[in-house]
């Protein structure tokens, strides 16, 4: 039989400034792969290269993760950007984060998008498109973290750009297999055994629960938790516990390339 494998991502580095956000240091023994702010939705310089050198330290995969530029809204607002902008925002912000992981001796693995970009990307074939295009010319040898069964997958594989689907231990499911939006109530998953029996359950059966109580099937070799949950720590230590006393295995995202 063969040994289940799974790999555990956040997303992280989203302090600025004088504001911190999330828990990174407490939150890097629990995971294998991590998706870096790159300073227009969160984070700032600062905070990119220190996220970059802890990540390094840690042996984690690094990823950008970028968003629209909208540090107001933390990047999860639509925006009425054209496709040659998003791809320009696209480039800037995966420049500046392979830059610092270069400095560090690191190597950049992936490019996940955040927020609006992300959850719109999942649906909209055009900027699906345009992600994928954008990885292609910037670095084929990147990953796009995409979720699962989404446009950003379809338009990847389509025009041979590597990807890695991703399903969520944190967050409530529609029935149509897309996240509940975030200011529905119970969007967010908060209590870590909770959290843990769901991985558990989603690992083993490729299935997820959806908020109105019903099971579909999900494809992802991915798992994320949010840096900003204010409950992350205790998720992720909970899910890896879960996952080590059922030996299932927890991989780097570039061990899981289909």
């Amino acid at each position: 039989m063969e040994k289940l494998a799974v790999d555990l991502n956040a997303d992280v580095g989203e302090s600025f400034g004088a504001y911190q956000l999330g828990n990174d240091e407490q939150l890097f023994p629990f995971l294998t792969s991590v998706n870096i702010a790159c300073g227009l939705h969160a984070g700032d310089p600062l905070v990119m290269e220190e996220t970059v050198k802890k990540a390094i330290e840690s042996h984690l995969a690094i990823g950008a993760h970028p968003g629209y530029p909208d540090l107001q809204g933390f990047g999860r607002r639509k925006m009425a950007l054209t496709v040659r902008e998003v791809k320009s925002f696209l480039i800037y912000q995966i420049g500046a984060l392979e830059g610092f992981v270069r400095a560090h001796k690191g190597k950049l693995v992936h490019v996940k998008p955040h927020g609006a970009l992300y959850n719109e990307a999942a649906a909209d074939p055009d900027l699906a498109a345009a992600i994928a295009e954008v990885i292609q010319e910037v670095n084929p040898e990147l990953i796009l973290l995409a979720q699962s069964g989404s446009e950003m997958v379809k338009k990847a594989r389509e025009i041979g750009v590597k990807v890695v689907e991703e399903a969520f231990a944190d967050r409530n499911y529609t029935r149509e297999g897309r996240l509940l939006p975030r200011n529905s109530p119970n969007a967010l998953i908060t209590d870590p055994a909770e959290a843990a029996k769901r991985a558990l359950f989603m690992v083993r059966e490729r299935k997820v629960p959806t908020a109105e109580g019903k099971m579909i099937p999900i494809s992802f070799d991915s798992l994320c938790l949010h840096g900003d949950n204010p409950s992350s720590v205790g998720l992720a230590r909970s899910i890896r516990q879960a996952f080590q006393g059922s030996g299932i295995q927890v991989v780097s995202l570039n061990q899981l390339v289909r």
